[in-house]
């Protein structure tokens, strides 16, 4: 079925090039072949958590050829020895060491997206290593970066640096699926957040994959799967931990070291989940600081692009280089300073007040380790009983604006309407059932409620007020206390914090005992977002917890 070059795999000493006069024409080279996964579902099989339990891994549809061919002449002429050298310049470097490096002469932009690229190749292609995390790169990356090393002048911090995309943020080089097989010739313009970081010189170095339709397709889906990537894995436990979702490909790919950073997005915990998970630092913005525009949606109401990235200065930068109104998007805002300088000036301890949950507290050890911490570096710790508010109509707030917010974005956005062949969520629905197997292998059960959803428009107004309000008074020991933050672990309190539209930053806090990852997450109030930095800055140098997935450290 396929003739292999040898020289084009990736071995345990790293991606091997190899040139030769006769070598084959490079449309005969063969990088990746399908294998199959039957083994490692059936190991599977009986996984804790049932969300885990697969029925595939890798993707029915996905030629990784394809994806990494385009590239491949130029990534196989950067040596071994170069990889080696640039490793401890680059892997967990933030990016004011990385500039300085490069402002130094040590090596180029170009030199850079070839590290990454080496890694990529080097992990992604064998299947013992890959994560099924990289499902397009940006073909043009090599040549972008050479242009951006001809410019001597001042730039924004991200100028340069590789960046990863969450598949449901629209740029021009590549498709943007939302993981989804009838979106899978979707070509786009850029999103607003993406004009924003060309404008400053960041390089879009590829698309990640993603829980797909963001999480919103069934709730029987593994976090991280999707009908176009397959099932990304966790680097710290490849099948063994969870990678959170709907961000899934953003945290793995990050935790790896596949890039600088990466962008993610939430409704309700979708950065927050993959970020903790995967041990990177993650920020879900209030509500309105970046625009949705471009990006495929689940809600109007709540969705959120945010950074993904292995500490909060690369966080505060990347965040700073997404900002701008934008007059397309109704809850756009124009951003309070300091964001960018916020990893400059962490915020003295001493002079903080954190609300802290009793029963985590009492529940996990790790989350009161780093209360306790926090409490001798001299943080005022404010002890308190967490309310138990349900959030009544969550569901019903998501169906509604995605019934109406997916036709809308497929309208303005879908630049081939004869290449996506759908106008609505009746449509896609549709689309599935002709080949569940292979399009909906979980079900669609999530879709399906948006359509038998009869809620009313004076009902939906009434519910996104209430969920609003209940939101609200969860967080309402912020102002009773007067709290710079209040902190959660992971993902706990995403939903009170989504329809509260609260900021919310994860920074990584520690390993249970196998090795899994976990995160303190720091709940503030609207467009506080320098103010948490801040906070996030202090406590990762209070604590630098963060280490790198073992696997993936050569």
């Amino acid at each position: 079925m396929f003739r292999y070059f040898l020289c084009a795999f990736l071995l345990i000493g790293g991606f091997i090039s190899c040139k030769d006069k006769n070598a084959e024409p490079k449309e005969d080279i063969v990088l990746w072949t399908p294998y199959n996964d039957s083994a490692e579902v059936a190991a599977n099989a009986d996984h804790e958590n049932k969300r885990m339990r697969y029925k595939f891994i890798q993707s029915k549809v996905l030629d990784k050829n394809e994806v990494f061919l385009p590239l491949y002449d130029e990534v196989s002429q950067f040596t071994e020895a170069q990889y080696e050298k640039m490793k401890p310049l680059v892997l967990e470097q933030d990016i004011p060491t990385i500039q300085n490096h490069i402002d130094d002469g040590t090596f180029t932009y170009e030199d850079l997206v070839l590290f990454y690229l080496h890694r990529i190749y080097k992990y992604e292609l064998p299947n013992k290593t890959t994560l099924n995390t990289i499902i397009a790169l940006n073909p043009k990356v090599l040549e972008e970066a050479r242009q951006l090393d001809e410019s001597k002048e001042i730039h924004h911090l991200i100028y340069g640096m590789p960046i990863l995309l969450k598949d449901n943020i629209g740029t021009s080089e590549m498709k943007t699926t939302a993981g989804a097989i009838v979106l899978k010739e979707n070509q786009t313009d850029d999103a607003f957040i993406v004009e924003r970081l060309k404008s400053k010189g960041a390089l879009i170095l590829g698309k990640v994959n993603l829980s797909e339709w963001a999480n919103f397709i069934c709730s029987v889906c593994p976090n991280g799967q999707s009908a176009i990537g397959g099932q990304t894995l966790n680097p710290y436990g490849r099948r063994i931990f969870d990678t959170g979702g709907s961000s899934a490909g953003s945290g793995t790919s990050t935790a790896a070291n596949y890039a600088v950073g990466a962008v993610g997005t939430e409704t309700s915990g979708s950065i927050l989940s993959p970020s903790s998970q995967n041990s990177v630092v993650g920020l879900k913005p209030t509500i309105g600081l970046l625009s949705r525009t471009g990006i495929v949606p689940i809600s109007s109401t709540l969705d959120t692009p945010g950074p993904m990235t292995k500490n909060v200065t690369d966080n505060a930068i990347l965040l700073d280089a997404m900002l701008g109104k934008d007059e397309a998007d109704y809850k756009s805002v124009t951003a309070e300073p300091g964001i960018l300088s916020a990893w400059m000036n962490p915020e003295p301890l001493q002079e903080i007040r954190l609300g802290v949950m009793k029963n985590l507290m009492e529940r996990d050890s790790i989350y009161a380790t780093n209360v306790e911490a926090l409490r001798e570096a001299g943080a005022q710790i404010v002890e308190f009983e967490a309310k138990n508010i349900p959030l009544e109509g969550f569901t019903t707030l998501l169906n509604l604006d995605m019934r109406e917010d997916l036709p809308a974005y497929i309208s303005a956005e879908v630049k081939d309407k004869d290449a996506v062949r759908v106008e609505s969520v009746e449509d896609v629905v549709a689309f599935n059932q002709q080949d569940s197997l292979v399009r909906i292998p979980y079900g669609q059960e999530r879709f399906d409620g948006i359509l038998a959803d009869s809620t009313t428009t004076e009902q939906f107004e009434k519910i996104k007020q209430n969920l609003k309000e209940s939101g609200r008074a969860f967080f309402n020991i912020m102002e009773e206390k007067q709290l710079d933050a209040v902190l959660s672990i992971n993902n706990y309190h995403a939903g009170y914090a989504a329809v509260a539209e609260y900021p919310a930053l994860t920074v990584p806090m520690g390993y249970k005992v196998d090795g899994e990852p976990e995160s303190l997450t720091f709940i503030g109030k609207p467009f506080s977002e320098a103010h948490l930095l801040r906070i996030g800055k202090a406590f990762e140098e209070l604590t630098k917890v963060r280490k790198m997935p073992e696997g993936y450290q050569e």
